[in-house]
């Protein structure tokens, strides 16, 4: 397998060192290829060595990569899609697809016909998340209510969050599309609402220019639901709680527990990034064969992204 990767920062890295795992793990041989902007900023240790070779010009290219990572800050995603078009079959393309600025792009200027694309959607991929889907068929939500609430000096430890994208909004940072991954898993679940209020701002004292709280409440036919997400929560919370006829739901991301309306407590403890692990081995599995279109395709990522932005839509 042939592989580039656009950006090799933290998320670029954990998808290069899970490619490489799953790679091994399948039999399959790698070469790996990186366009970085700076390729004299240091890498993270034993990342070189796993590179073929590190560029920085996009003229110089090949054009028959296998798959290509766009894994660079948000903001740079669309120029990233035009420097592959056409020279890779499939694409993983790091969440949320688009910033803000580009949230309307039309995906048929940058992507080439029948281009087979994946948006990441780790989310969908964690073991609690796994167990709901399976369970949540037995049972009648009425309501739902999300949380993801954090510390984004918390993120990445040892780095100032003050100089990551997180704090900027030109470099697609804020809570509401820079935690997607919330909608991503409501429009999974249940669909897109019918309708869609949604407020936020940068209200504590963090040095960010970007939104650190984002508040929506949200309509289905048959469902509400509410979704908190914020920066500066000083206790991790990520969960679901669906209110049922039956009693609640909760599937505690944080945690890794499911507790049904009966009061059960199911535990599906891993680490964090046996979600990303999962995440790759379905898209080798994807790139080396899978026919249509992937489970997060691009349309779909950007349908996403546009609602979590169109907020007070009929």
């Amino acid at each position: 397998m042939k592989a580039l990767f656009i950006g090799l920062g933290s998320i670029g890295t954990r998808h290069l060192q899970n490619l490489v795992a799953v790679c091994a793990e399948k039999g399959i041989p790698l070469v790996a290829d990186a366009l970085r902007s700076d390729a004299t900023r240091p890498l993270r240790p034993g990342v070189a060595a796993l590179l073929h070779a590190q560029m920085t010009d996009p003229a110089a290219l090949a054009a028959d990569y296998d798959v290509a990572f766009i894994t660079n800050p948000t903001s740079l995603h669309a120029a990233a899609l035009g420097w592959v078009r056409g020279r890779a079959a499939t694409l993983f393309i790091e969440k949320p697809i688009f910033d803000e600025a580009g949230v309307d792009t039309a995906l048929s200027t940058l992507l080439a016909p029948g281009q087979k694309a994946y948006v990441a959607a780790p989310m969908r991929w964690c073991g609690t998340m796994l167990a709901l889907k399976k369970a949540l068929p037995a049972y009648r939500p009425y309501c739902a209510r999300v949380i993801c609430s954090s510390y984004l000096p918390d993120w990445r430890p040892g780095v100032d969050y003050r100089t990551v994208y997180s704090a900027h909004r030109a470099m697609g940072g804020g809570v509401t599309i820079d935690l997607i991954h919330e909608w991503d898993y409501l429009v999974e679940l249940f669909g897109m609402p019918e309708k869609i209020y949604n407020f936020k701002g940068q209200y504590s004292e963090l040095e960010v220019d970007s939104d650190d709280v984002s508040v929506y409440i949200a309509r289905y036919p048959h469902l509400l639901a509410e979704v908190h997400l914020d920066y500066f929560g000083r206790g991790y919370r990520r969960s679901i709680e669906l209110f049922c006829r039956d009693g609640s739901l909760l599937a505690d991301f944080g945690a890794g527990t499911l507790t049904l309306p009966g009061g059960e407590t199911r535990h599906y403890p891993e680490e964090v990034n046996a979600r990303y692990l999962r995440e790759m081995a379905y898209f080798v599995e994807y790139a080396q064969g899978g026919p249509g279109e992937s489970v997060n395709p691009p349309a779909t990522a950007q349908a996403v992204l546009q609602l979590t932005l169109g907020g007070n839509r009929e």
